[in-house]
């Protein structure tokens, strides 16, 4: 007598091609360089075509136009009468240093 075997029956699960490999390995790629970086707009916000800011000039203060006043008067020897000219010549000087 002879015996028989049965075999169990199995599903074969369907095999990706080598192309459809390929095609999701390449997708993934293509999604990671894709996707874009976020740019730091708040760094450069303040920046405008490489133009610098104005600079603000702050006006002689009266103790420094009295300091080189009093400088230029003790020049002259301490001479009187010329106080407002001093005065004025140090007021000028300390604005034209400024610009």
């Amino acid at each position: 007598m002879a015996t028989t075997v049965k075999k169990k029956a199995t599903t074969a699960k369907p095999r990706k091609t080598v192309a459809q490999k390929d095609q999701v390995a390449t997708v993934a790629k293509v999604e990671k360089v894709v996707t874009p970086k976020p740019r730091k707009a708040a760094a450069t916000k303040n920046k405008v075509a490489g133009i610098a800011a104005p600079i603000k000039l702050t006006p002689p203060t009266r103790e420094q136009i009295e300091q080189l006043a009093r400088k230029y008067w003790a020049e002259r020897g301490y001479q009187d009468g010329q106080a407002e000219q001093d005065w004025l010549r140090a007021e000028h000087d300390l604005q034209q240093k400024a610009s």
